[in-house]
């Protein structure tokens, strides 16, 4: 899956790392509701074009999944800080 990279100079594997970090600490630098939207410019930086369709869960699958993802914070992250801002589309 990788074979590309065998092909690429030393310069363009810098270049290639160089933009895979920016990607990674973009998505880890997410925050608030940014943390739930499903991330396709992150699936872009890699080589191969596909667009995946994501299976989607039903409603009250997809809100227990939110709600278990929300405790693992608090698990995870005990002392982050918390924020009352709504939503806003």
């Amino acid at each position: 899956m990788d074979e590309d990279l065998d092909r690429m100079s030393r310069e363009e594997l810098i270049a290639e790392v160089g933009k895979l970090r920016r990607g990674i600490r973009e998505h880890r630098d997410s925050t608030g509701n940014e943390l739930c939207w499903h991330h396709p410019a992150l699936w872009a930086l890699l080589p191969e074009q596909t667009d995946p369709l994501p299976t989607v869960p039903e409603w009250p699958q997809f809100m227990r999944g939110c709600v278990r993802y929300r405790q693992s914070l608090d698990e995870q992250l005990p002392h982050a800080p918390r924020s009352t801002e709504e939503y806003a589309d």
